[in-house]
């Protein structure tokens, strides 16, 4: 039986000891990394087919009863449409944030807190007034940003962390008035000298305030 040396110095036993360490470490990340890309790949191919979906069914859009937003309705429904796209899953949803996040500089749970009010997490949501997808972008902003498909949800969300970002500059941080103008336009909060007093954005900005609760300090 062979064995190691009883006389090898203490430190050449901690470099073996290392080597099959960092071995053993080796051989486990490089086992788990097919898991690894197979999930990403399906995490791609699902928003790619709902992004296919949205783009076939966004033509036609009647109201949704009681509700602020219409979805692009079944043209065999014989009652009120109904959303025909699935939400996002927060799976689907969080690299998208963090992508934007960090290239607007906007906290990633402020982004997911307007997407939740605007568009429920349906990045085929239309409102009765035009505005698109999750972040429900107008279609003057939709131009500024150059966005070629408001139903894509990463170009959705990465045209509404723009704007976000230079409502962020415009108003010093100010969150009240920041959400006040992506609901209303800046135009009523310079007016108002704050939150318009529209009922609407009144409870907008409210509703956004009290579910963006971030865990971390992010840009």
């Amino acid at each position: 039986m062979c064995g190691l040396p009883g006389n090898l110095p203490i430190y050449t036993l901690m470099n073996v000891f290392g080597l099959i360490v960092f071995l053993v470490f080796s051989f486990a990340l490089a086992a788990q990394s097919p898991d690894m890309e197979a999930s990403l790949a399906s995490q791609r191919a699902s928003v790619s087919r709902q992004g296919e979906a949205i783009r076939r069914q966004a033509g036609i859009a009647t109201p949704a009863p009681g509700g602020f937003f219409v979805f692009p309705s079944d043209p065999v429904a014989t009652e009120a449409a109904t959303p025909s796209c699935a939400a996002l899953t927060e799976f689907q949803l969080r690299p998208m944030l963090n992508i934007a996040a960090t290239a607007h500089g906007v906290h990633s749970d402020l982004l997911r807190a307007v997407i939740q009010q605007e568009s429920a997490f349906r990045p085929c949501a239309v409102s009765s007034k035009g505005a698109q997808g999750l972040m429900q972008l107008m279609p003057a902003t939709v131009t500024q940003f150059g966005v070629s498909d408001p139903f894509d949800p990463q170009e959705n969300i990465d045209a509404g962390a723009k704007l976000l970002s230079q409502l962020m500059k415009r108003y010093s941080g100010d969150l009240n008035r920041v959400l006040g103008a992506y609901n209303a336009g800046p135009a009523n909060v310079d007016a108002a000298g704050g939150i318009p007093l529209f009922p609407e954005t009144q409870n907008y900005v409210r509703s956004i305030l009290k579910s963006f609760q971030p865990a971390t300090e992010e840009p």
